[in-house]
């Protein structure tokens, strides 16, 4: 197979790190360029650190993105013109941004997920099905941890979830969105979905679905130990959809749920 020319942005932050660590171990893929939004003067496994350019992503097979909202969109835009795919990990798109994304994917192929773990993945799968099969007398919410740097609230991972919930009663996502709050030791269950986020020390992900009926609780849980799991993801993504026509696909797409 011939290798991958990959090009890796937000390349100084944690997952960036993690992708180009994982990128050197497997052969399928040559590190090709790396970039930021911001000018630095520093090389990386000797790659020169540039600006989301036309110019960066020129050679380049495939982009792996975990950087922000407003820089995935800079990104998508370069992408669309060179017809590069994309591999999107960043979270925090409101719903009208989720939108744009999906109209990009007529132009590339685009794979995007809130969480590149394949075990996540299946939680949510188990999750739309526990959803579906319980009904309407079980209320619902979804808990995660993460490291204290992480600013954003909930975690894509748990409104990939939540979402996964909706899509077990056949509801709209964001009819459903309940109240978000943060650090808190207990919060309730509603009728809407409710999310409780915790952010201390350096773990690197929990995530928790309970479905109560007041007389049982249900509960659907995930840890993650190894941040190389997410990046490892990310890899195999890219691989996968080297050979996908333009349209906007999910891990679920790869690992082939119904």
């Amino acid at each position: 197979m011939k290798k991958i020319n990959l090009a890796v942005t937000g390349c100084m932050g944690r997952m960036g790190q993690h992708i180009i660590k994982s990128a050197k171990i497997d052969k399928n893929f040559k590190l090709v360029t790396l970039t930021e939004n911001k000018r630095i003067n520093k090389k990386i496994s000797g790659i020169k650190i540039n600006l989301n350019t036309e110019h960066a992503f020129k050679n380049v097979s495939l982009i792996i993105d975990f950087t922000t909202p407003k820089c995935t969109f800079q990104i998508l835009k370069i992408a669309s013109k060179l017809k590069k795919r994309v591999v999107i990990g960043t979270t925090g798109f409101t719903k009208n941004e989720e939108k744009l994304i999906k109209k990009f994917s007529k132009k590339i192929p685009i794979l995007k997920a809130g969480n590149m773990s394949l075990g996540i993945n299946l939680l949510m799968y188990l999750t739309e099905i526990a959803s579906n099969s319980l009904g309407k007398k079980f209320l619902s919410k979804v808990y995660e941890v993460h490291h204290k740097h992480k600013k954003d609230y909930p975690s894509g991972t748990a409104l990939m979830l939540g979402r996964g919930i909706a899509v077990g009663k056949n509801k709209n996502f964001y009819n459903l969105l309940g109240k978000k709050f943060l650090n808190k030791k207990t919060f309730p269950y509603g009728n809407k979905i409710n999310f409780n986020s915790i952010r201390k020390g350096e773990i690197i992900g929990e995530h928790e679905v309970k479905f109560s009926s007041g007389k049982e609780i249900i509960t659907l849980n995930h840890e993650a130990f190894d941040r190389a799991l997410y990046s490892e993801g990310a890899l195999l993504a890219a691989k996968w959809l080297m050979t996908k026509r333009p349209g906007l696909y999910s891990m679920r797409d790869l690992m082939n749920f119904k």
